[in-house]
């Protein structure tokens, strides 16, 4: 029976990680075991508490608790729970409810067929519900998906998505240095050299978050992407 490793960055989500543990512990995979990896990303509110309380009342689910003991960075947490992840494929989770955890299904059908070893979650493509935002965001994101694919020669729609997924050992093969949103074109980057890579995307909703509401990313990040993109393109 094969294991979904779903790993989740978490930094001062303390009031609402139950609600994306709940999507976690509802989703139905069938014959697919699910494995929880949080990382605590030095947060300063009650996220700790709060996934504690969540283990305490539910036993049963395989959560697996992790913490940083400085704040090092949404991709410092990821690379944690990459490298303690056991299962046969590894998926990204944000700890809001920007993604939804129902369509774990959709991005595993494609490896389970035989077709793909890493698949992106689309925010701009299928027919999917896509919560309308910012208009300068969904911009930057598809100019970074642009520039990203002119050096990686592939045709992504959603180079920034949150929901990729990967055979374990393809993920675990890669040593990521980015410990912020650089994450993304440095993974893209190095995957996209991996011979005979067989990427694949499928679209998926989108529930986008205000900074009202906690979002975090903002146009520095942006700048940082860029510099990713040539970076580990260009110099690696």
């Amino acid at each position: 029976m094969s294991t979904l490793s779903i790993i989740i960055p978490a930094f001062n989500e303390g009031k609402t990680i139950h609600l994306i543990l709940d999507k976690i512990r509802k989703v139905d995979l069938g014959i697919i075991n699910k494995e929880i990896i949080i990382v605590n990303d030095c947060s300063s509110d009650s996220t700790e508490e709060s996934i504690q309380s969540y283990q305490k009342y539910y036993p049963e689910l395989p959560i697996f608790y992790l913490k940083h003991t400085l704040n090092l960075g949404k991709g410092a947490a990821i690379n944690t729970g990459i490298y303690k992840s056991t299962g046969d494929f590894v998926i990204i989770q944000d700890a809001d409810m920007e993604y939804d955890p129902n369509e774990y299904s959709i991005l595993l059908k494609p490896i389970l067929d035989g077709f793909a070893d890493v698949v992106y979650g689309s925010r701009f493509i299928g027919g999917k519900p896509h919560r309308i935002l910012f208009f300068w965001h969904s911009i930057g994101n598809k100019f970074l998906t642009f520039l990203s694919n002119m050096f990686t020669n592939l045709n992504l729609t959603d180079m920034e998505t949150c929901y990729k997924l990967f055979r374990r050992e393809i993920i675990q093969s890669i040593e990521i240095k980015e410990k912020r949103f650089g994450l993304e074109p440095e993974i893209t980057a190095k995957i996209s050299r991996i011979p005979g890579i067989r990427i694949y995307e499928v679209g998926i909703s989108y529930y986008g978050r205000t900074y009202e509401d906690g979002k975090k990313i903002d146009w520095k990040d942006g700048f940082e992407a860029i510099w990713c993109i040539l970076k580990y393109n260009l110099f690696a």
